[in-house]
């Protein structure tokens, strides 16, 4: 499974940005991804997440009502659009999926969740 994020970049705050994640290799139609965030010297984060077979989504506290993760599933990409950009949202963003290995695995925005990663795609806020 290979997943490749892209859209990050420098904005201005107030801002928006839709960051998407491209998965390919993975036989299953329908898996969990998500996406987190880590900025420098801080934990990684995970901000928003959806169910692909049914859609279902999830966020974290601290980004509901600005982010929002969709997909479309017939191209297998995942995206996160995020609205009014704030300095502190200045971070790496990766996408991730599961597995039937690492489902189950932690909470659903937990990294242990999720056994594929992208490289991720930088955002920056000023």
């Amino acid at each position: 499974v290979q997943l490749v994020e892209s859209g990050g970049g420098s904005v201005q705050a107030g801002g928006s940005l839709r960051l998407s994640c491209a998965a390919s290799g993975y036989t299953s139609r329908s898996y969990c991804m998500g996406w987190f965030r880590q900025a420098p010297g801080k934990e990684r984060e995970g901000v928003a997440r959806i169910a692909t077979g049914s859609g279902n989504t999830y966020y974290a506290d601290s980004v509901r009502g600005r982010f929002t993760i969709s997909q479309d599933n017939a191209k297998r990409v995942v995206y996160l659009e995020i609205n009014s950009l704030k300095p502190e949202d200045t971070a790496m963003y990766l996408c991730a999926a599961d597995s039937p290995g690492s489902r189950g695995m932690g909470s659903s925005l937990g990294t242990r969740r999720y056994e594929y990663w992208g490289q991720g795609t930088q955002v920056t806020v000023s």
